[in-house]
């Protein structure tokens, strides 16, 4: 029998959301996070959830290890991992989700001009303000 697709909670469906949060499918499908022990894939997670529109996000050390009950040495291990494949970059105390290798983000970015930097990075972006973005990008391509 085949399974037919449907909603199982329709009043809970997912909206995208104020603030910019995603998680490429790439991370999956180029079998990235099978190569990250879960203490990497939990600081994945975290970076990926708190980050800006640009991908950065500034917890310090202290607070990544209480909020993901980390060691040192564990967190250590874990940024290196992320950082070993190309998932982020990290300069105490900033670190940037980077577009996955191999797509078309990551061609993308590697090609354009860097962004100007944000007067306050870490302000919300509305949904309108990326789609404005990205059309005044579209125009420049």
């Amino acid at each position: 029998m085949k399974t037919v697709k449907r909603l199982l909670r329709p009043q809970r469906l997912r909206q995208v959301p104020e603030q910019f949060s995603w998680i490429d499918q790439a991370l999956v499908q180029r079998h990235l996070i099978d190569r990250l022990d879960a203490h990497a894939a939990a600081l994945y997670l975290f970076l990926v959830t708190v980050a800006d529109a640009q991908g950065l996000s500034y917890y310090g050390s202290s607070s990544l290890m209480q909020r993901l009950h980390l060691s040192t040495e564990e967190l250590s291990v874990a940024r290196q991992q992320l950082i070993g494949l190309e998932l982020i970059a990290y300069e105490a105390p900033l670190y940037q989700v980077l577009a996955i290798p191999g797509t078309t983000a990551a061609s993308r970015t590697a090609s354009s001009p860097p962004a100007p930097a944000a007067v306050d990075s870490a302000a919300p972006v509305s949904l309108a303000q990326l789609l404005g973005q990205l059309e005044h990008r579209r125009g420049r391509l």
